[in-house]
Parts: structure tokens; C-alpha cells; sequence
């Protein structure tokens, strides 16, 4: 099932490139932007190719690669807090890509500060769905779906005993199907982990930068945003240890315009 979500995916993305590539007279295409980021990135000119992987996400191409090539040219601009930015976004795309993983690995070892209890969901996890992203559990829905119904079809003119019990097991699958895709998408939506973008950041008792420093927080630590009020949002790093700082000094890894689970400002 996973290898036929991972085709559906990959089909989907060739038939985006083709998409693109049939409107090349508007201007360069997503292939050609790509091919041209790469190759910046090849000849050592990471800035270029950062802008280049930017440039695509902003024009609406925030596919898994193109996070995980941006996440390279950071890394080896030195800027470890927007290089496991981009990291942690490809993972939601692409949770199975083994360099990812270990990329991401290599990187958080740069890390100054250490988070802990802040993973997704164990629940979601521990049925599988951390290896799908939420694309893959809905693709898989739907195709439950269209096997459900061709079924329901084929007992219009076959009424055997066999097509009877495929079709309570199939409904009974497209039920907890069901259940799984609510799950994930809860789990994208409420997800409220951000990463720290500034080399040092200082956390204070209050929003106000007049308030008691409780401690700092360095480039490339990932912590939980509870709330934000003004400018300033509440980060928590672990369950005893949480304090304000500047909202423009993090940022979000789910882009999810209507995130669900936090305390009200």
C-alpha cells in the first residue's frame, strides 16, 4: 500500500512538472528554476541557490525536495536555524527519505540547546501514519473509497456471498481509513513546534523586554509555541521550562494558516 501511495505521489508531481512545462511561454518553468538552483548549489554558490529554492516555494512549489535542497544551501551558509526550518518542513513531505534523516540528524547534533517532549504525535506514530505524509493517508482514503463503491457497482449484477463480506470489510476499512486521515491532518494542524532563527535569543518571564531573563536559546533549537501576544510569543522548550521572546526570532515548521490546540492570546 505505501509503495502504491509513493507512485500515486511521484505521478502526481510528474504530471505538475508537465503542467508547468506546457506554460514555459509565461516564463522559466519549475524544471528550469530547479535545474538553475541546483546548479548554483553544485558551483558552490549556496546564496543563489538558497534564493533560487525560496523563490520556487514562494511561487507556490513547496514540494518535500525543493525544502531539503534549501535546507542543504542554509546548512552550508552556516545558518543552522533556517537549515533545520527547512528540514523539519521536507519531513512532513517526505518522511521516508533516508538522507533527509540523516540530514537532520547531523544537524540538530549543531544544536547549543536540547528539547525535549516535543515530537508528534505517539499516537499517530505508533499506527504508521509518521512514515505518510498527510497527502499519502488521503490519497489512500480515496482509493478505499473508489474500491468501496466499484464493489457496491458490482453487486448491482453479482449478488454472491463473497462480494457481501468484501464489502463489510471494506466498509469497516474505509472507517478506520477515516479515522486515520482525521488523525493526521489533526496532528499537521495542531502541530505548534517552531525553530529558532536568531543565533541567540533571550527568553523572558513576561512580553516585555523590561521583564526577568530566564534563560537564552540559540540558532536551530526547536520548541513549542503556546501562545503569542503582539509581537511575543510563549515558547516552551520543555515541561519546566518555558519563557517569552520575540515572535519575528522563531518560525512555525507547520505552515497551517488556522493552527488548532493553542492557548488563546
Amino acid at each position: 500500500m505505501i509503495r502504491q501511495l509513493r507512485l500515486i505521489s511521484m505521478a502526481m508531481l510528474v504530471l505538475l512538472c508537465v503542467l508547468d512545462m506546457a506554460q514555459a511561454n509565461t516564463g522559466p518553468s519549475f524544471v528550469e528554476r530547479f535545474f538553475e538552483a541546483n546548479q548554483a548549489y553544485k558551483n558552490h554558490q549556496f546564496q543563489q541557490a538558497a534564493d533560487g529554492y525560496t523563490h520556487l516555494i514562494e511561487s507556490g512549489y513547496d514540494n518535500g525536495p525543493v525544502y531539503y535542497n534549501l535546507g542543504n544551501a542554509y546548512f552550508r551558509l552556516g545558518d543552522l536555524g533556517r537549515a533545520i526550518l527547512s528540514y523539519e518542513r521536507a519531513r512532513l513531505l517526505i518522511p521516508r527519505d533516508g538522507d533527509l534523516a540523516f540530514n537532520l540528524s547531523h544537524a540538530r547534533n549543531q544544536t547549543q540547546d536540547t528539547s525535549s517532549g516535543l515530537n508528534m504525535s505517539s499516537l499517530s506514530n505508533f499506527l504508521g501514519l509518521g512514515s505518510l505524509n498527510r497527502y499519502e493517508v488521503f490519497f489512500g482514503f480515496v482509493l478505499l473509497n473508489v474500491l468501496f463503491f466499484s464493489l457496491l457497482c458490482l453487486r448491482l449484477y453479482i449478488k454472491t456471498e463473497w462480494t457481501y463480506y468484501l464489502s463489510i470489510f471494506l466498509a469497516i476499512v474505509i472507517g478506520i481509513g477515516g479515522c486515520a486521515w482525521v488523525l493526521k491532518w489533526y496532528v499537521w494542524a495542531s502541530d505548534h513546534r517552531a525553530v529558532v532563527l536568531s543565533e541567540e535569543i533571550v527568553v523572558q518571564a513576561g512580553p516585555d523586554s523590561r521583564d526577568t531573563v530566564l534563560f537564552k536559546l540559540h540558532a536551530g533549537t526547536v520548541v513549542r509555541v503556546v501562545r503569542t501576544e503582539n509581537d511575543w510569543s510563549l515558547l516552551q522548550l520543555s515541561k519546566d521550562k518555558r519563557g517569552w521572546a520575540e515572535s519575528r526570532q522563531v518560525e512555525r515548521i507547520s505552515q497551517s494558516k488556522d493552527p488548532v490546540g493553542a492557548e488563546p492570546s
